[in-house]
């Protein structure tokens, strides 16, 4: 979470905009995403520049040489961040106006990608050079602080926290998912190289990045210096759908800036007729939206004969099915009322999950994880597709701390069980010990069909009752008699002060 100066420097910039005239949410955040992004291309650039000569490997500037700019051919270095942001006001806005932003709305080669598709429509509309001047001061305020706390997710938590200004993320039940949140789910399913990846749901493609972060750390080498998976993940690993297509233009941006080239991301309902992908992925991460009911006709068919509900939680989760192939994954995050819901709707989704495929763990998370943008209580849900069954033993696992406070000001604390989530997850052989008194806990698949596939850890879990000693009888009533006493010569007292 954002506190202290940098939270005062980004509020700064929006009052920057503010005062300048630009009070719309989504246009003040796409405006501050395309600075940002410009100044991202200048550092990720330069980061590339070094890796390839460390490594010893051909590279080329995409400012090298001279740019061609509508009929105009430019020298490529001015339109570097670190170049433009020491001229005049009126040279900036100029150069940025003029040269920058068609530069950067023409980057990619390719037309048809999602960077192309999404900035094709995309509009400069800082109105004046004073204005781009102080918010080009700002950025750099931020970028200089950001570099001071040394954090590898102060970048994300920055955009997390401007993207918690646009008033209307709440609209169609969407909210931000905490990118500690997703960095867990990510690290409990382990993506591997050879994954095809989708989140139904994308947004600003929160779970594409972190996924794509993970596997630079985690298999540098197997991607990079492998000429076919480097063009995997480049241009064939990452699918996103959404039907915002701001979010879609951030998330594209967000995505390219982390060196991802071509991320598949769409303009798609991904409940509707119109989503039409079946055993495709093998591995599905989303927070999708919990906006209550749609209307029925808008759903696809084959969503409805698995589970028929309006209800867009339980539609997404008969989708993700639909969308994994045969061993593909998926943990998503569910409200609480997926789990012990009694609808015939809610019973039918998770009998299809258990009996049907594998249902491997319930992770209950509390209420205060979403806040201040939503208090809605919440799990994850993580299953592999298998057509055949397989669901044996089920792991709970009762959150109780995320490393930050319940409350709307969600300031860091000590407590935290996400390192212990991930570890016994993926330790879970060495769980079969554990008792229903601890965080976690195995729970057999019959037992789960016994109570109507309820998920709800609460069903599950034994609350530990210690005896407590209280007094005697005759010790209470000693004891009651003394303090009457007591207040009895309090009142003679009284009595006596107000006679005088």
């Amino acid at each position: 979470m954002i506190t202290g100066e940098l939270k005062n420097k980004i509020d700064g910039l929006w009052d920057v905009f503010a005062a300048g005239g630009l009070v719309n949410p989504l246009e003040v955040i796409e405006q501050i995403t395309y600075l940002m992004f410009i100044h991202d291309l200048d550092d990720a650039d330069n980061k590339n520049a070094k890796e390839s000569a460390m490594l010893g490997l051909p590279f080329k500037s995409i400012f090298a040489d001279e740019v061609k700019i509508g009929e105009r051919t430019i020298e490529g270095g001015q339109l570097k961040w670190s170049v433009f942001h020491d001229f005049p006001a009126q040279r900036m806005y100029t150069v940025v106006q003029e040269w920058v932003f068609p530069f950067i709305k023409t980057l990619h080669a390719d037309k048809n990608s999602a960077y192309s598709k999404y900035m094709d429509d995309a509009i400069f509309k800082l109105p004046t050079p004073l204005l781009l001047s102080k918010v080009v001061d700002a950025l750099d305020d931020i970028y200089a602080k950001m570099a001071e706390i040394k954090d590898a997710d102060i970048r994300g938590d920055v955009y997390e926290y401007l993207l918690s200004k646009i008033s209307q993320s709440g609209r169609n039940g969407q909210f931000r998912t905490p990118r500690h949140i997703i960095r867990m789910m990510v690290e409990l399913m382990q993506p591997q190289p050879d994954d095809i990846i989708c989140d139904p749901a994308c947004g600003t493609s929160g779970f594409l990045v972190n996924a794509g972060e993970y596997l630079k750390e985690e298999h540098k080498e197997d991607i990079f210096f492998d000429k076919k998976k480097k063009d995997h993940y480049m241009n064939h690993m990452f699918f996103g759908y959404d039907m915002d297509r701001t979010m879609l233009r951030i998330g594209a941006m967000n995505m390219m800036t982390h060196g991802v080239e071509s991320p598949y991301i769409e303009y798609r309902d991904s409940l509707s007729e119109q989503n039409m992908d079946k055993d495709k992925f093998s591995l599905i991460l989303a927070n999708p939206p919990f906006k209550g009911s749609l209307d029925a006709d808008v759903v696809s068919g084959d969503l409805l004969k698995v589970c028929k509900t309006k209800k867009t939680e339980l539609l997404f989760l008969a989708l993700f099915l639909r969308m994994l192939k045969i061993g593909g994954r998926c943990a998503c995050i569910v409200p609480d009322g997926v789990l012990f819901g009694s609808s015939t709707a809610h019973k039918s989704i998770r009998k299809e999950i258990i009996e049907n495929h594998r249902l491997e763990a319930v992770i209950s998370m509390p209420s205060g994880v979403f806040k201040p943008y939503a208090g809605v209580s919440t799990g994850i849900l993580i299953f592999t597709k298998t057509n055949h069954g397989g669901t044996d033993n089920v792991w709970f696992y009762d959150m109780t701390a995320d490393g930050f406070s319940l409350d709307d000001k969600r300031t860091a604390i000590a407590e935290n069980d996400i390192p212990d989530i991930i570890e016994r997850f993926h330790n879970r052989d060495k769980e079969t010990d554990r008792q229903r008194t601890d965080k976690s806990f195995f729970v057999p698949k019959q037992e789960i069909v016994d109570n109507d596939y309820d998920l709800s850890i609460n069903k599950y879990k034994k609350v530990e009752h210690v005896a407590v000693e209280y007094p005697s009888t005759q010790e209470i009533m000693a004891k009651i008699e003394e303090i009457e006493a007591e207040i009895a010569v309090e009142m003679d007292t009284l009595k006596k002060l107000l006679e005088k």
